[in-house]
């Protein structure tokens, strides 16, 4: 049995990244991605980027872009906030690793504070410190088997919880991240996600996950619900307030642990610290991750303190999990968050946000929808309004003109039709407006090119 076979946007990204550098000693060469990398380590953009600060990154040659990946959704803080940067080189000279399960160290227990602290709910919490977003889903999982013993897993459609086994078969998109890499693991069940776009409803999906539990799966079986409160890789979809508090009601009514994963959603992305804060819903656990270290690897399982200790001493942790250096990064990042400088910010991102993509709906017959939960917002681009026909070479020439002008976007969703905003929160107006201006001519383009002349759209919606 040979090797997958991949979808033609990625195979033709592949072949751009390879054969089709764009600024001569500051794009990646044939021979750094074939001769020492495998075929499955792909940059969506074909740059070596050298150095960066705030919301700009500059190549090996001197170029400048504007970043809007954020590193996908690392930077919320930007590049080399300052405050980061003097705390990482603080403990870098006072201490930078024993592991916390041979000696107990300062900033690990600060961050657990503090998040304890921070996270939503009345409760008791408790917080355990790991390295990446899936490693921080994969032990909120193995929390909630002990804690309920039970073992089934709920998940839901176009979710994306990492590449880890088990991540990966909570992972709801199949290409690029599960083909071929099967069998999964057993006891995962899957819900429709409430995309309203696509005809699910909040209503309708309740239903179905009540149907899931009263046919496919008995809940008293169930040990977990895990869900992003906005889907990230899978489109940038925010689910309904009503919808979430729905869920929570179901999981208190069978013993089910609701786990939220904020690992892209978090750390102030939407204008509260963590996106379930808009629905007043109290996670049982949740994880963090992605910017909670302004750009050093942390993640974080957070939740109530009688089910965080249902594992047994030495049952949890990890090597590197919690390390001093990026703990002393992430307590500089909550100093932010708790002054309200990133909070405040968001908020202003958002609204203009909201203003310039709201038109672009108005405006193009290419944006089908319009999604947005404070700076956490998505594009979707159509070929069709009626059948929803996803434009997914005009969304990859979208992003390849963009970075043609020096900006750098990233695209979301199964289709990989979703333009998705992920600029640092701290970034300015002048380089903010000037990247939005530079989207918005690419996606006028692609307008031309795939209609014609071009003329307003009607009926696209915007949340």
């Amino acid at each position: 049995m040979g090797p997958p076979t991949y979808p033609p946007e990625l195979a033709t990204a592949i072949v751009r990244v390879v054969l089709e550098p764009t600024v001569a000693g500051a794009a990646l060469e044939d021979g750094h991605l074939s001769r020492f990398l495998p075929r499955a380590m792909v940059p969506a953009h074909p740059l070596l980027v050298e150095r960066a600060q705030g919301s700009t990154v500059w190549d090996g040659a001197g170029r400048e872009f504007i970043d809007f990946t954020g590193g996908i959704g690392v930077l919320n803080v930007g590049h080399g906030h300052p405050a980061v940067v003097a705390a990482a080189h603080r403990q870098l000279d006072l201490l930078i690793h024993t592991s916390f399960q041979v000696a107990a160290y300062r900033p690990y227990l600060d961050v657990v504070e503090r998040l304890c602290r921070l996270a939503p709910g009345p409760h008791p919490k408790k917080a355990l410190l790991l390295n990446s977003g899936a490693e921080a889903v994969e032990n909120a999982v193995k929390i909630a088997r002990l804690y309920t013993g039970r073992p089934a897993v709920v998940a839901f459609s176009g979710a994306f919880h990492g590449r880890t086994l088990l991540t990966m078969s909570l992972t709801g998109t199949e290409r690029p991240y599960k083909e071929g890499f099967g069998p999964f693991v057993g006891e995962v069940y899957r819900s429709p996600y409430p995309y309203e776009y696509r005809g699910w409803d909040g209503a309708r999906a309740l239903g179905a996950l009540e149907a899931l539990l009263d046919g496919e799966v008995a809940p008293e079986t169930v040990a977990a619900v895990v869900i992003e409160p906005v889907l990230g890789e899978g489109g940038f979809v925010p689910a309904p307030f009503d919808f979430l508090r729905g869920l929570r009601a179901i999981c208190d009514r069978h013993g089910i642990v609701l786990v939220v994963d904020e690992v892209q959603s978090g750390m102030g992305r939407t204008g509260r610290l963590f996106a379930i804060e808009h629905s007043g819903v109290e996670p049982d656990l949740m994880t963090v991750a992605k910017s909670l270290a302004g750009g050093l690897p942390l993640s974080a399982v957070v939740g109530r303190a009688e089910i965080m200790d249902a594992p047994g001493p030495g049952s949890l942790g990890g090597t590197f999990g919690g390390n001093p250096v990026a703990c002393a990064a992430a307590l500089a990042v909550l100093d932010l968050v708790e002054d309200g400088q990133l909070l405040e910010r968001a908020g202003v991102l958002a609204s203009i946000l909201e203003e310039r993509l709201g038109e672009w709906g108005r405006r193009y017959r290419l944006v089908g929808d319009v999604r947005q939960l404070g700076a956490m917002a998505g594009v979707e681009l159509v070929l069709d309004r009626d059948s929803k026909e996803p434009a997914t070479d005009e969304t990859a020439a979208i992003l390849a003109g963009c970075r043609e002008e020096g900006l750098l976007v990233l695209r979301a969703g199964p289709a990989h039709n979703v333009l998705r905003a992920l600029m640092p929160l701290t970034i300015e107006e002048e380089p903010l407006l000037r990247g939005l201006d530079v989207l918005e001519g690419q996606l006028r383009r692609a307008e031309e090119r795939a209609f014609g002349a071009p003329g307003h759209a009607k009926e696209a919606s915007s949340r």
